[in-house]
């Protein structure tokens, strides 16, 4: 049994839908799992509906909402679908799952209304392109993976409840594959206990089709993206950038952390704890061999570089030029655990603590305001953080030529540049 991911770049149009057949068809008599995305930027536009529903305008919500509706029913209506009244129905019902919610007011947290917005777009993609691949030939079983993955309730970013899922999948979805070699379901989204829907965070979709395989004890899972495979550097920013043919669980978790945008950064753990292989294949050309990730540790890598826009950088000082020591040091901790700020990097001085960390101006302005009451504060905005792995002296000099320095942290295999 394999699992297969598509991404909402492989699902953002009329074409590409068309092409999933053809990848599909690859693959004959084989048991699949395939999760698919939301179709390209409907996560986006979901979002900008849950935005205008929490500031009280339901008006511009359901606008909003309603130029999403056209889309996919235009999408559905040229992929010549047929006038399946299941199809029609299901499509109707995940249409007035958000607009009852958008004729109400909200009296909760922005987070629950966002997930029980925003997972719709996963909901609508999948319709369409399980009734398409039917007209195909190309039998499947439609599966809501809320009655599969059992979280808890921090919206935005739920956790797992590892037994109860599986117990779910054991229950509700190994039987269909005694029917069946194709089942067809959603990434990113869950339900809590009291059937309330949740994400796993942005890029989540990766790590539903990891926990599926972790499941299923998959042969390997494969993540189908625009590229010819993982690249050692975003393209758009390094045009030199080159495609990395092999790769170890610990180098994509390395790459992760620092922020690399190449795979989710949860996703690796579920596969390595059952050895289960990972490929990064390009859909836009499937012979290509693409990018294996698996339990070997890889040399002879290349550079790979990391660079995050918009960064912050906060200084914690000491008041009274104590050392700040453990005690204000495990203060700050629980301050960015329980803000959800991760540090992408972090330096200690005996009365001073920085921190950077990507600009989000609410959590920045809470983290300072919290730590204010222990610390003077000082933040600093507008900076870049660059990450090379493997680096080489002469690229790092390059790259960082003219520009300010803020912060610098070196080890043997990493350097990391806080730069204006």
């Amino acid at each position: 049994m394999k699992v297969f991911k598509f991404g909402g770049a492989s699902v953002d149009s009329v074409s590409r839908i068309r092409n999933l057949p053809v990848i599909l068809k690859n693959y004959p008599s084989e048991k699949l799992l395939i999760v698919v995305s939301a179709m390209g930027k409907t996560t986006n536009a979901l979002e900008k509906v849950a935005e205008a529903f929490f500031a009280g305008d339901s008006n511009q919500a359901l606008d909003l909402f309603s130029k999403i509706k056209q889309s996919h029913l235009e999408t559905a209506q040229n992929l010549e679908l047929p006038a399946d009244t299941g199809f029609q129905q299901m499509m109707a019902d995940f249409f007035t799952e958000v607009e009852w919610l958008l004729h109400d007011k909200p009296v909760r947290p922005y987070n629950y209304y966002y997930d029980q917005i925003v997972c719709i777009g996963e909901l609508l993609s999948t319709a369409i392109v399980s009734h398409y691949l039917q007209s195909t030939g190309i039998l499947n079983q439609w599966l809501d993976v809320r009655d599969i993955f059992a979280t808890d309730d921090q919206f935005r970013s739920a956790n797992i409840y590892w037994e109860e899922t599986s117990q779910r999948f054991a229950e509700g979805i190994l039987p269909l594959f005694k029917h069946t070699d194709v089942i067809l379901t959603q990434g990113f989204i869950g339900s809590t206990n009291a059937n309330e829907s949740t994400t796993l965070g942005r890029e989540g979709s990766d790590y539903s089709a990891a926990i599926f395989a972790n499941l299923l004890e998959a042969e390997s899972l494969t993540i189908w993206k625009d590229v010819e495979g993982v690249m050692n550097a975003d393209p758009k920013a390094f045009p030199e950038a080159r495609y990395i043919r092999e790769l170890g669980y610990d180098e994509v978790i390395e790459m992760a952390f620092y922020g690399a945008q190449v795979i989710h950064p949860k996703t690796i753990k579920p596969l390595q704890n059952k050895n289960i292989p990972l490929h990064v294949k390009c859909f836009l050309d499937p012979t290509l061999p693409g990018t294996m990730i698996h339990s070997k540790h890889i040399v002879g890598l290349p550079p790979i570089f990391v660079l995050k826009q918009n960064q912050v950088l906060i200084h914690f000082r000491s008041r009274d030029f104590s050392f700040v020591g453990e005690e204000g040091t495990a203060v700050l901790y629980t301050m960015l655990s329980s803000l959800h700020i991760q540090a992408n990097l972090l330096q200690t001085g005996a009365v001073i603590l920085q921190v950077c960390a990507d600009h989000i101006p609410e959590k920045i302005e809470k983290l300072a305001l919290e730590a204010s009451e222990i610390f003077d504060v000082q933040v600093e905005n507008g900076l870049t953080l660059l990450t090379i792995r493997h680096y080489q002296k002469d690229l790092l000099e390059n790259l960082i030529q003219g520009r300010k320095i803020v912060l610098q942290q070196w080890s043997p295999e990493t350097v990391q540049t806080l730069m204006y």
